[in-house]
């Protein structure tokens, strides 16, 4: 009991650490890394995951609505999208995104005029 971790206590948690405090296996950890964009723990010069308390508090959500709550992954991504934490790596800058949904209203504008004529 002494040696696992205490939330709060430290500024970086390796993954075993995590794995202590939130209880899934190691490959749960990685599978959520690969399917939420916004989960990307920090790397140490030797490649060890190191989850800062944002991280490791958002493992615990995740697996409390998937776990607990009985959300589906999908669920909870089109959950966690919803409060702003998609990435903006995986949608390009804000200015490209903008371009873009700009673009995209533009088209749709031109395609209601040509059937409104």
């Amino acid at each position: 009991m002494g040696n696992e971790p205490r939330l709060g206590s430290k500024v970086f948690y390796k993954i075993g650490e995590v794995i202590k405090i939130s209880k899934p296996p190691a490959y749960v950890l990685r599978f959520w890394e690969s399917e939420f964009s916004f989960l990307r723990p920090k790397k140490s010069r030797g490649n060890q995951r190191l989850y800062v308390q944002k991280d490791v508090d958002t493992v615990l959500e995740i697996k409390r609505m998937l776990y607990d709550e009985g959300h589906t992954l999908a669920g909870v991504k089109r959950y966690w999208a919803r409060r702003g934490r998609v990435t903006v790596k995986k949608l390009g800058s804000r200015k490209e995104l903008a371009q873009r949904v700009r673009g995209d209203l533009q088209a749709i504008i031109r395609m209601i005029d040509s059937h409104s004529s």
